[in-house]
């Protein structure tokens, strides 16, 4: 169970995102991730991700269906030709095109994805 784990199964998602924030700043990269949900295996997965001001998750393909919800900071999702600006409380569906995520200030976010089941990836 999670060090963020409430006794009845609930996340502390700010607490989450503070330690994020923390291993990021002594991190190479300037970033950090833990699984929120889910594992490998399942059809839903929520990854809880810590960017520092100007980190960059570089462009890569979208899944099948997914959203990107800011916790806190301010976020720049980059599709193709497109671009939205997102701070703490909003969500926005990831398009299903090649894209790229850039924090505007340290930010965390809470990738939520729904992928194909096993016998279809």
């Amino acid at each position: 169970m999670s060090e963020h784990a409430g006794p009845n199964g609930t996340i502390d998602l700010k607490s989450l995102a503070d330690d994020l924030l923390g291993k990021a700043r002594e991190a190479h990269a300037h970033r950090a991730a833990t699984t929120v949900y889910g594992d490998r295996d399942s059809l839903l997965r929520q990854t809880a991700l810590a960017l520092l001001k100007d980190a960059e998750l570089a462009e890569h393909d979208s899944p099948p269906e997914a959203t990107l919800q800011v916790l806190s900071g301010r976020i720049r999702l980059n599709g193709q030709g497109r671009e939205w600006e997102l701070t703490g409380g909003e969500i926005v569906p990831i398009p299903p095109e090649r894209h790229s995520v850039t924090a505007l200030e340290d930010s965390v976010f809470l990738l939520s994805v729904r992928r194909e089941p096993a016998g279809e990836r």
